[in-house]
């Protein structure tokens, strides 16, 4: 059997498929029944958040990383338009957790979108956590800058990522802001809203529209 995880080693290894097959597979062993995990918050914190809508088609949705939390679900269930929701994290087991029929469920690498949807196809990307895993992490930062030009790929120039982070904003914005240039190709516009606090955290929502460069 393996040791129990100590906080600096998953922070550390926050950026590794293993770390969250081995976490997904720890918190969800034993007799209790499922019950799903969120990091920071649930949806009931981020529903009143505005919402977009499209009149000629249904929105797609993807929830990135989005491990064994109901947000995607609850997206699903609760938005009033209508949606197509996409759940997507780099675990299998987290995928097989929380499996449902109303909703794609797919094990996907985030650093590799346009694997799965072809540019400008995505109407909002949801990211609650996962860049600040892999900016935490030790060898994650680079990662976080391609996951972010991926958001932007995929996106439709009509359509947002929003970032979920407890995070300042005059740390997360300048990041951003640099990040998301990508000369000759794209640039994005960059804002930020407080979501509240919790537990005595103080939480943002960061949203980064893309404008591709004609």
């Amino acid at each position: 059997s393996t040791s129990p995880w100590t906080g600096s080693e998953l922070i550390e290894n926050m950026d590794k498929k293993a770390t969250w097959d081995r976490f997904y597979t720890e918190t969800s062993s034993g007799k209790a029944p499922f019950k799903n995990f969120e990091w920071f918050f649930g949806f009931d914190s981020v529903r009143d958040l505005q919402t977009m809508s499209r009149p000629d088609a249904a929105l797609h949705v993807v929830d990135m990383g989005c491990g064994t939390s109901a947000l995607g679900p609850s997206i699903y269930r609760h938005s009033p338009v209508s949606v197509h929701v996409t759940c997507a994290d780099i675990s299998h087991i987290a995928v097989k957790l929380i499996c449902s029929s109303q909703i794609e469920f797919v094990e996907l690498d985030c650093t590799q979108l346009d694997k799965r949807f072809s540019p400008s196809t995505v109407d909002l990307i949801i990211d609650k956590g996962t860049t600040d895993a892999l900016l935490r992490s030790r060898e994650g930062k680079q990662n976080a800058s391609l996951v972010l030009k991926q958001c932007l790929r995929v996106l439709r120039s009509s359509g947002s990522l929003l970032q979920f982070s407890d995070e300042d904003p005059d740390s997360r914005l300048i990041w951003l802001e640099t990040a998301a240039q990508d000369p000759g190709v794209m640039t994005a516009d960059v804002g930020v809203q407080e979501v509240g606090e919790l537990r005595g955290i103080h939480y943002y929502c960061y949203q980064v529209t893309p404008h591709p460069v004609l």
